[in-house]
């Protein structure tokens, strides 16, 4: 079968393709208001863009033409972390997608440790295992939507940190001590399981 978007309701939109584009990385980003309040919320829509300079993106929908509390965050203070999830902070994760009043924090919500950035002010998540400070060099809000669209943002990582568990000889990553997590459709993730390798010709 076809489909021209256009001609379709945005919720069969939205299944189609958080159904076929998968797995996706989570970015979990944390941020801080002008008030000194940590906000912290996954987003699957991330990714890296490049590494020179290194940058990553993410995208924040905007039901009801209503940004997030993460989007006015990062465009206030031109400052995010990205927080990696992992098996062992899953059900943490899960729990910072709640919407709270903007007073709050998720960090109190699910029970984690802030730990200080070095270059940037939102905070880091001490029981993730990679974060990446970055800087906002832009953001795009999606345009001819019904009903808030999205906004992409783009930042460039100014410091990394890497759990010493998690690193091998020659910066690689040891997967197995890594354990990263992917969202799937719905209330659905996966974790890493059967690799498979292919030499490029």
């Amino acid at each position: 079968m076809q489909f021209n978007p256009d001609d379709l309701e945005r919720s069969a939109v939205y299944k189609l393709l958080t159904g076929s584009i998968i797995p996706r990385p989570i970015g979990w980003i944390s941020s801080i208001s002008e008030d000194g309040i940590n906000n912290l919320a996954p987003f699957s829509y991330f990714n890296m863009l490049g590494d020179d300079p290194p940058h990553v993106m993410f995208s924040t929908r905007r039901d009801n033409d209503k940004n997030k509390d993460t989007l006015n965050n990062v465009l206030a203070t031109k400052q995010f972390v990205v927080n990696m999830v992992t098996e062992d902070v899953v059900e943490q994760m899960n729990t910072t997608s709640q919407s709270i009043p903007a007073d709050e924090s998720e960090f109190d919500l699910a029970n984690l440790t802030p730990i200080p950035s070095v270059k940037v002010k939102p905070m880091r998540v001490k029981e993730s295992k990679i974060h990446f400070e970055c800087e906002l060099v832009h953001h795009y809000f999606l345009e001819g939507h019904q009903q808030g669209g999205a906004c992409v943002v783009i930042g460039r990582i100014v410091m990394m940190h890497f759990d010493d568990s998690i690193l091998l000889d020659d910066y690689k990553i040891n997967l197995e001590t890594y354990k990263p997590v992917s969202r799937l459709a719905g209330s659905n993730y996966s974790k890493i399981g059967e690799m498979f390798s292919i030499k490029r010709g």
